[in-house]
């Protein structure tokens, strides 16, 4: 009889393999100094280093596309950092530190500053030692950080993933990703789905798999079995996860209509959503123009960087998500960077105060895309918080000719006012991540918090009810564009408590539109219901997924 452990589900389907974990991490280097004379060449050194890691990331992320392509370009963007550059090369030339050591020392500052602030910017120091590693890799020619590459297929095992190694696997040769820490909204969760590799998180007693040893696991369940039997590995290794293809219109068993949409951050990961037979775009993210400049885009680039989105959903809904700058997205020309805590801080929307005219040029050039492609283009503001952010935001639409404004209701506020934000907000688009974080106060990458951190929990349904039937009052359509969306067994609860659309990775259209079409709406409603009488996250998962049962095991979910 085998050992489970338990940990978050965060991507459906069983594998079996043996465990191959994640190398040790590039050595502290020690306490080493330059003399005065080899200052200039020390600095020189640094540079040349943090330039080739830059280099190196910034390939990575141009041959990647959606989610993968925007993590790899944030954390080349943290290599580039000058914070980080300056800092290291004053510990150079001040302390005479040697360039490994000062890169070393600055980024842990940096991280040390991070960390403290909640998610999440708290994320970024995940990053920030990933990049640090890279660059004391590069100056010191150890091993730099990567998955590794044992020549078979296998059970990637670790405390967690930095984000450009989740980015960089290969589903051919990791057949499930399992670890100790993360939660279902970080990194790990997020890629691992989008790339369809079976996954389960925040796993106590992770740190014990050997390497070598064969595991099963199930990343609809989150269980990971030691010691399975020779049967029990050989019907994981079969259960082949089905490559079911999306027909292009969502609905449940009895023809109640929901929209499926794609999650798309540049024209690339638009072409995947085209070929997944998305009915349209959920989440259209335009960091991607914005990301890694010191100086705001202008009309013209940006007209030109949306029209490569909406020329690819001709005639379909796209929805244009405006600048979420702020917390993990500075940006030079609308965020400070020396706020307190930027997690709840200027950003989305509020950004705009202090800067109309980056909000302003960035709606005339959504309203010049839209009137060059024919694509449905509404609009919708992140971080909306109250009635009047709403009202404002739909007038600023409507002076360029915008007619679908909407609102992204992220944050717990919005959805218990939600009856007033929609007597403005043509729509609203429910962003789970956030709302799950600011409902819960957990940050999301930490292991010990996963059960806080997933849209399972009760009182985050409650907050996704309560906007619902906020907007019902007013006529107003609601969708979910977070991770839960891409949830094919919490689909139907979300349904059933209202939502019209969901949006997320187009890897996970075919899945959840599997389960809908296998359930009435009437039947998504009783699903709701119980969930929702459940005293926390793991019971209501449970409860579903036992309901379920029949529907999930003959779909291989």
């Amino acid at each position: 009889m085998g050992t489970t452990l338990t940990g978050v589900p965060v991507s459906p389907g069983r594998a079996a393999g043996v465990v191959v974990t994640m190398p040790a991490p590039v050595p502290e280097p020690p306490e080493a100094t330059v003399s005065e004379a080899d200052v200039d060449a020390a600095v020189e050194r640094l540079r040349a280093a943090t330039a080739a890691v830059r280099e190196r990331l910034e390939t990575l992320a141009a041959g990647a596309t959606g989610t993968a392509a925007d993590v790899l370009a944030v954390t080349a963007a943290m290599a580039a950092d000058p914070t980080l550059a300056s800092d290291a090369e004053r510990r150079v030339r001040d302390g005479l530190h040697a360039p490994e050591r000062a890169a070393w020392d600055a980024a842990n500052a940096i991280a040390a500053q991070l960390e403290p602030l909640g998610p999440p910017l708290s994320e970024r120091a995940r990053d920030v030692r990933d990049v640090r590693d890279r660059i004391v890799a590069e100056l010191t020619g150890v091993r730099p950080p990567g998955v590794p590459s044992p020549g078979h297929p296998f059970v990637l095992v670790a405390e967690d993933l930095a984000p450009a190694d989740t980015a960089t696997l290969d589903p051919a040769v990791v057949v499930a990703v399992v670890t100790s820490g993360g939660g279902p909204t970080s990194h790990t969760a997020i890629l691992a789905r989008a790339l369809g590799i079976p996954a389960v998180v925040a796993v106590r007693g992770a740190e014990d798999l050997a390497e070598g040893e064969t595991v099963v696991v199930d990343g609809g369940a989150g269980r990971v079995l030691r010691d399975p039997s020779a049967d029990e590995v050989e019907a994981a290794t079969n259960a082949v996860r089905v490559e079911r293809e999306f027909d292009g219109h969502g609905r449940t068993a009895d023809g109640h209509r929901v929209e499926l949409l794609a999650n798309v951050a540049d024209p690339e990961a638009a072409q995947a959503a085209v070929a997944a037979h998305a009915e349209g775009v959920g989440l259209f993210r335009t960091e991607f123009c914005f990301l890694g400049r010191d100086t705001e885009p202008s009309v013209a680039e940006q007209v030109a960087a949306y029209r490569g989105v909406l020329g690819a959903f001709g005639g379909r809904k796209v929805v244009v998500r405006t600048l979420d700058a702020g917390a993990d997205k500075p940006l030079p020309f609308v965020t400070a960077d020396d706020e307190p805590n930027p997690a709840l801080g200027v950003r989305g929307l509020r950004t705009a105060a202090a800067h109309p005219e980056v909000l302003d040029r960035q709606l005339e050039a959504i309203a010049a895309a839209a009137a060059a492609e024919s694509a449905d283009v509404w609009v919708m503001a992140p971080m909306v918080a109250t009635t009047h952010e709403a009202r404002s935001f739909v007038d600023a639409c409507a002076r360029h000719g915008l007619s679908r404004a909407g609102a992204m209701v992220e944050v717990p506020a919005a959805a218990l006012r939600s009856r007033w934000i929609f007597e403005h907000a043509a729509f609203g688009s429910i962003g789970t991540n956030d709302l799950t974080q600011y409902a819960m106060a957990a940050d999301r990458m930490l292991g010990d918090l996963a059960a806080l951190s997933t849209t399972w929990q009760p009182a985050v349904l409650e907050l996704v009810r309560a906007t619902c039937e906020g907007a019902a009052q007013h006529g107003r359509p609601v969708g979910v564009c977070g991770e839960a969306a891409a949830d094919a067994v919490l689909a139907p609860v979300l349904v059933g408590l209202g939502v019209r659309s969901l949006s997320m990775t187009p890897r996970a259209l075919a899945d959840v539109a599997a389960v809908l079409a296998e359930v009435s709406f009437a039947r998504c409603r009783e699903l709701a219901a119980l969930a929702l009488a459940e005293p926390d996250a793991d019971a209501a998962r449970a409860t579903v997924r036992r309901e379920l049962a029949d529907i999930l095991d003959a779909l291989a979910l």
